[in-house]
């Protein structure tokens, strides 16, 4: 066993990688919200991370293979964080940490409206989001099954997501 490491338990590894305040939030802005540069991540943070946070768990993605950064070819300034294969793999336990959240806590509907999508559509569902999510973030012919003619799962979930929250605002 590495030295650098407490354990060999695969949970505790896990959360060596993702396991601190804002890593998973990171994670999930790219995947749900698609934001794939600095200030996308900062100024979209519905937590509101500091800038300093921000860049030091993206560094640590990026160490640990969760995240790769290229240049923006529109922007000389810019970078595109993308999500890699091990990025990608980690939406079923963003949708599990989601389903319990949403059964156990006070969560908002629509920050919640997603994850009871996710949850309704079980694995399937999952699995037809992440080949979307290969596309988007690896490139074109990196998905692992035809796709599908209905809308993308992520065009679904924004699209809920945007019902919802105007229809609270209709009420406000």
């Amino acid at each position: 066993m590495n030295e650098a490491h407490r354990s060999g338990c695969p949970i505790n590894l896990t959360l060596e990688v993702v396991g601190d305040r804002w890593s998973l939030l990171v994670i999930r802005d790219i995947i749900f919200g698609n934001r794939r540069h600095f200030r996308e991540l900062l100024n979209g943070s519905e937590e509101g991370i500091a800038s300093n946070i921000l860049s030091d768990r993206l560094k640590t993605l990026l160490e640990q293979g969760i995240l790769t950064r290229a240049d923006d070819p529109t922007h000389k300034q810019k970078a595109i964080y993308s999500l890699t294969e091990k990025g990608i793999e980690l939406l079923p336990v963003l949708a599990q940490m989601a389903a319990w959240g949403r059964k156990y806590l006070p969560v908002t509907e629509e920050l919640s409206i997603r994850a009871q999508l996710l949850d309704e559509g079980g694995p399937k569902l999952w699995a037809e989001f992440m080949d979307e999510l290969r596309e988007m973030h690896l490139g074109p012919g990196k998905r692992l099954r035809p796709r599908p003619r209905a809308p993308s799962v992520f065009e679904r979930l924004r699209a809920a997501y945007e019902e919802v929250v105007a229809r609270r605002e209709k009420k406000a």
